[in-house]
């Protein structure tokens, strides 16, 4: 439970520090992800929960 409040924190302060320092980049980028079709959007999403799982299988292996 407390690798999830690990990981959720994380993910805050990296969207919080985002939207902070540069968010006109951001709007951007959403903008480009608004223009690509669908199934685009849901293979990126897809490779981001897989990297991510397994960047969070890398951490508990090295005693995170």
């Amino acid at each position: 439970m407390a690798t999830i409040f690990l990981a959720l924190g994380l993910v805050l302060i990296v969207e919080g520090l985002v939207w902070l320092l540069a968010p006109s980049l951001f709007e951007r980028l959403l903008e480009a992800l608004r223009d690509l079709p669908e199934t685009a959007r849901r293979q990126i999403g897809a490779l981001a929960l897989v990297t991510g799982l397994i960047l969070l299988w890398i951490a508990k292996a090295l005693g995170a």
